[in-house]
């Protein structure tokens, strides 16, 4: 299936910039010919994705609408009200501020909502899953505020921490009394009780933050639990997920916050809101608004509980015994001492497998090192892929890996002869041009 649109663009950019068009042609072709596993990945419909390349983006529009800094943002004020409004309806909110470029400036804007600087706040560790604007020193979350961390459950059985410890999390916040207790992960494959979190939150007189960036669309569609009423503050990427293009949002149920986040963020983050990212947000929420989105986001937790089962049996270990969202982190240690996360992202992209290193909880190796893999499913799913597909995949990854081990003769054979395989099964499900395949 051919998108017109895109042949017509692309042909276009090749009268205008030869050389940029072939970058950007190259870049297609790699998409379309291999599996993308990266876990906060996806393929954008075409509607999203042209929406990007619209005239919204020659305006400015400073302010909110109905209160702009600029003249002849009448229909830059209908788009964006439109996005909001399908924002509070896909979750269930009060507020909705679509403007954040990012994630992370969506997280900036809610922590000066919620905070002074030099306040406490309690967090994940990055390194046993949390995210860099949850703490990281050298981060502004880090810098301008006081993190402290909570563990995850330690298994004395087997000498391992894997999962989100509520008694740990409820004796940090009892000794520090943060003001915000944050939830929500970039590595964390179970399902977070968010009504526990409210809880300890409210023993100390703390806010709850959800930062939902990872599990976005599937509590979009009801597949994990939502942070809302639990949550005070909710925050998310649009893409992962959630399908949509590359940008940030926050949510919330109480005025008063709504009416510090959006100070917070215009003028105390950002300045003018990229308006043709906010057209391509609205028409990703009218899809995840749609009946087979759901369906989507099914299929996706099938795929990645088929997955994470067929690499068990390849002798690879996935933290915390399985999988329950779109999401898992690999410790490839259990299968071989030697195989490091970076040596697997290589050898897995010279046969068309693509995937990142990622730290497994408590990893004595560095981050630019890893012991492990993070794998996702959403855009394998979006290609249209079932679960008899990761089985495949599965095997690929270890045929892969096993021959890197050998040497680099072994893996330059074995990695040739499954990037054939890879392209081969891209050829029989097509991308389409981004179009998703839901159901």
């Amino acid at each position: 299936m051919q998108d017109p649109i895109a042949d017509t663009v692309l042909a276009f950019l090749r009268d205008a910039d030869p050389e940029a068009a072939q970058i950007i042609a190259d870049e297609a072709d790699r998409q379309e010919t291999t599996i993308e596993l990266i876990a906060s990945e996806n393929h954008v419909s075409p509607a999203v994705m042209h929406a990007m390349g619209t005239c919204l983006t020659n305006k400015y529009a400073e302010g909110y609408p109905g209160r702009r800094y600029y003249g002849g943002c009448e229909h830059h004020d209908h788009i964006e009200r439109l996005a909001q409004d399908r924002a509070k309806k896909l979750f269930g909110c009060e507020y909705a501020n679509v403007q954040p470029h990012s994630g992370a400036q969506a997280n900036t804007a809610a922590f000066m909502a919620m905070m002074q600087p030099g306040d406490t706040f309690a967090s994940l560790i990055l390194k046993d899953g949390g995210h860099l604007s949850h703490g990281m020193k050298i981060n502004f979350s880090g810098t301008f505020y006081k993190p402290v961390h909570y563990p995850l459950h330690y298994d004395k059985t087997h000498d391992r921490f894997e999962q989100i410890d509520y008694d740990a999390v409820r004796a940090v916040c009892q000794e520090h009394k943060p003001k915000v207790l944050m939830c929500g992960y970039s590595a964390y494959p179970r399902v977070i009780d968010f009504a526990k979190f409210r809880e300890i939150a409210d023993e100390v007189g703390a806010l709850v933050m959800a930062d939902i960036a990872h599990i976005a669309g599937l509590v979009a569609a009801g597949v994990h639990p939502s942070p809302f009423p639990h949550a005070h503050v909710v925050t998310t990427t649009t893409h992962k997920t959630l399908r949509g293009p590359r940008g940030g949002l926050i949510m919330t149920n109480d005025e008063e916050l709504s009416k510090k986040i959006n100070r917070a963020l215009f003028p105390g983050v950002q300045g003018g809101p990229l308006m043709h990212i906010i057209g391509a947000k609205a028409i990703a929420f009218g899809e995840a608004l749609k009946p087979e989105f759901k369906v989507y986001q099914e299929q996706v937790v099938r795929n990645a509980r088929a997955l994470a089962e067929a690499l068990t049996n390849h002798g690879y270990r996935i933290t915390s015994g399985g999988t329950d969202n779109h999401l898992m982190l690999v410790d490839l240690t259990a299968r071989h001492a030697d195989l490091t996360g970076k040596d697997a992202e290589a050898w897995l992209e010279q046969a068309g497998l693509i995937t990142n290193k990622n730290g497994i909880p408590d990893d004595a190796r560095s981050p630019m090192i890893t012991s492990g893999l993070r794998l996702g499913t959403p855009a394998t799913t979006t290609r249209g892929l079932i679960e008899q597909d990761m089985v495949q995949i599965a095997q690929w990854i270890d045929r892969v890996l096993s021959a890197g081990l050998k040497g680099e003769a072994e893996l330059a054979t074995q990695a040739a002869t499954v990037r054939d395989e890879v392209r081969e099964l891209c050829i029989r499900h097509p991308l389409a041009n981004g179009t998703p395949v839901m159901g």
